[in-house]
């Protein structure tokens, strides 16, 4: 599993899915103001790169011991994602919209029925989780039994762990940003300073702010 993740993790910057923005930090949906982003999107354009993560959430897959699941991805990054896993490995795959369109059938599982199957949850990134959680909702209200989400990423944040805990989920994460970091020191991506700034972020996202800022 650990050559998985380093595998993942270089695959990952290879594509540069990993983006710095010390000086112009980012704000996350959920209001979090961060000095770094994670854009799994990226892979798409790469295919070598996404060919490993696809691999390596094959394995995740795999390793449930579940039969016959249903891949499901959430609205709209993780489509791609879930629905090149599904076809990989020959499973059904479904997509949960972010919210059910005001015409036709005005559901948010859309690609079948998931009543009585057991489904897997596929994210491109997890932050807070409410957005994978949101779909786990709608998917157990179609029917569907949902115990374990998958994510390319994670920031590893305290309070995602809490929320899936709590909602009776494994998340299943190849790589953290912990994971990223000494691959992108390494790679001389980014200096200690900025290690030094990254990790001061990771560990109270919810509280740090930028030099300059208050």
């Amino acid at each position: 599993m650990e050559e998985d993740r380093t595998r993942v993790a270089d695959a990952l910057i290879a594509a540069g899915v990993v983006g710095m923005a010390f000086n112009s930090p980012r704000t996350f949906k959920s209001g979090i103001v961060s000095p770094v982003y994670l854009d799994n999107r990226r892979l798409l354009t790469h295919p070598a790169a996404w060919r490993t993560v696809i691999t390596a959430l094959g394995g995740l897959v795999g390793s449930l011991g579940i039969e016959s699941p249903v891949i499901a991805g959430v609205e709209t990054a993780g489509i791609p994602h879930s629905a090149a896993l599904a076809f990989s490995l020959g499973l059904s795959t479904v997509f949960v919209r972010k919210q059910a369109k005001d015409h036709g059938l005005k559901q948010r599982v859309e690609g079948g029925e998931v009543a009585g199957r057991r489904v897997i949850l596929v994210e491109d990134q997890v932050t807070t989780g409410g957005s994978s959680l949101s779909a786990v909702l709608a998917l157990r209200e179609a029917g569907a039994v949902v115990e374990h989400a998958l994510s390319i990423t994670s920031y590893g944040f305290a309070e995602a762990g809490r929320a899936f805990a709590e909602a009776g989920v494994a998340l299943h994460v190849l790589v953290t940003f912990d994971d990223l970091l000494p691959r992108l020191e390494s790679a001389g991506l980014v200096d200690a300073a900025g290690v030094n700034t990254i990790r001061a972020w990771l560990a109270a996202p919810g509280v740090w702010q930028p030099e300059g800022l208050s």
